[in-house]
């Protein structure tokens, strides 16, 4: 499956100030969605199971562009579906670009010194694309054996010796990626899903959750070959006996880190390429605390004994499974919350539409140097108390949030708010 194509969509650049009128014409034989996974918009336009476009119809919204310059993506968000649609193609990749951005002189030759990285890992079978199924792919998400990048293996990018902005998109069903280069070279973070960061900061290894994004500046000037590497996979969970589970180690067969994607530092600097990282990069108001005027408490509850007992819902939110047609949380316009979201059995990436959000807290202490800037996906097992502002309307349609292990999420671990 792909938008306009086979498999995944192309990439959509739009402005900050514009309305931009997308139209989606359904091919397929069963209803999908298109999710601005990240794009700050009404709930009526967010692209949830709320608009579903059945076989043979066109969805055509306009959407206002108001936010700041960020790497979003868009996705189906076809009600039960997900995980399968997106597995099987349904992705794209949404940047959204503003003035402020544009004068900060950051590597911007779209396929030269900025390049897209749409990361996925997908099962292959003789060469075959399979689709995993059972109780196991439930609960811990469709789990592929080759890494793929932008719908290619193996690939390899010839880019020139200077620095090169990285647009670090984790477009997996489940897993996560602990990422670096072969040779320990250090790079430089400046954005989250929601825009910039305030300042850069120099990494040497960043974790992508499913459904987040990075932006990284990398030098390139020595000219040398290297790869970006993702440590393997260990996230996965295992059953043992009555329903328990653990986390599984990595075994000898995949110890030792796994090639992303190979840089051949072999194209002239151009004329807009520079080795100079900029000092400062994007300022931006961030809610006062002393403004909240309600907090929440979301529980992301998996029930293993669920799978095999039909009288439990085995994952929920506070105990509830996802229902269409349920408001779970009413939001005043314009408010100022606090949510306080845990998980359990495992670490779970929690996203919520319609908002950009800040991390306050992690299990009752200051936040990580990684947790800052402004979010859309976070991860959570022990408690996180997200500071959030909601600014967009869902009255006509609800916001959702949920986890984005897809497979988590079409099994119930989802719940919906309106905004009014």
């Amino acid at each position: 499956m792909g938008y306009n194509g086979s498999y995944l969509g192309p990439t959509l650049r739009v402005h900050r100030g514009d309305d931009v009128t997308v139209t989606v014409s359904n091919n397929l034989s069963a209803d999908t969605t298109v999710h601005w996974h990240g794009l700050l918009v009404p709930g009526e336009l967010d692209g949830s199971p709320h608009q579903t476009i059945s076989p043979g119809e066109t969805w055509r919204p306009t959407l206002p562009i108001r936010q700041p310059a960020a790497t979003l993506f868009y996705h189906s968000h076809a009600h039960g579906r997900t995980a399968e649609q997106v597995y099987a193609g349904l992705a794209g990749l949404l940047f959204v670009t503003d003035e402020e951005e544009q004068g900060l002189g950051l590597p911007s030759d779209y396929g030269v010194d900025d390049l897209p990285i749409l990361i996925q890992d997908r099962q292959f079978v003789d060469g075959r694309l399979v689709l995993p199924a059972g109780m196991m792919v439930a609960l811990d998400g469709r789990r592929g054996n080759v890494i793929l990048v932008n719908g290619a293996y193996n690939p390899r990018a010839d880019v020139p010796r200077s620095l090169v902005r990285l647009r670090l998109v984790n477009g997996s069903n489940a897993r996560t990626y602990d990422l670096s280069f072969s040779d320990g070279r250090a790079f430089y973070w400046i954005g989250t899903e929601g825009g910039l960061l305030e300042k850069s900061v120099e990494l040497q290894s960043l974790t992508l959750a499913s459904g987040q994004r990075a932006e990284i500046l990398v030098d390139f000037s020595d000219g040398k070959p290297v790869s970006l590497v993702s440590a393997p996979d260990q996230s996965t969970l295992r059953m043992h006996g009555m329903g328990m589970m653990h986390r599984h180690e990595a075994s000898e067969n995949n110890a030792g880190n796994e090639t992303v994607l190979t840089f051949s530092p072999r194209l002239a600097s151009s004329k807009r390429g520079s080795t100079t990282l900029p000092l400062l990069l994007a300022s931006r108001a961030v809610p006062n605390p002393a403004t909240v005027v309600a907090r929440r408490r979301l529980v992301l509850n998996m029930r293993l004994g669920g799978m095999m007992d039909s009288d439990e819902e085995p994952l929920t939110i506070n105990h509830r499974r996802f229902d269409m047609d349920r408001i779970d949380e009413e939001v005043e316009l314009g408010a100022v919350e606090i949510w306080k979201v845990s998980g359990q059995k495992m670490a779970h990436p929690f996203h919520i539409h319609g908002v950009h959000f800040d991390v306050l807290s992690r299990d009752g202490e200051e936040p990580d140097l990684l947790d800052q800037g402004p979010r859309d996906t976070i991860v959570v097992d022990e408690p996180v108390e997200l500071l959030i502002r909601f600014d967009q309307p869902a009255s006509k349609a609800p916001f959702l949030f949920h986890c984005h292990i897809l497979e988590h999420e079409d099994e119930g671990m989802m719940g919906q708010f309106s905004v009014t």
